[in-house]
C-alpha cells in the first residue's frame, strides 16, 4: 500500500484522532465512577431520589 508524498501527515492525523478518541472513552468512565460515587455517598447519607413524583405539583 503506497500513501503518496502525504504519508507522515496521513500517520500523524489518525494517531491525533485516536488519541483523542481514547482520551473521551477515559474521561466518559472516570466520570461515571464519579457520578456512582456521589450517588452511592447521598444514598448512604438518606437522601433519596425524587424522579417519580415530577408530574405532582403541590401548591
Amino acid at each position: 500500500m503506497i500513501l503518496g508524498p502525504h504519508v507522515d501527515f496521513i500517520v500523524a492525523a489518525y494517531a491525533v484522532t485516536v488519541f483523542v478518541v481514547v482520551a473521551l472513552m477515559a474521561w466518559v468512565i472516570l466520570d461515571y465512577l464519579a457520578q456512582r460515587r456521589i450517588l452511592g455517598d447521598l444514598e448512604e447519607r438518606g437522601v433519596t431520589r425524587h424522579s417519580g413524583r415530577a408530574g405532582k405539583v403541590e401548591r
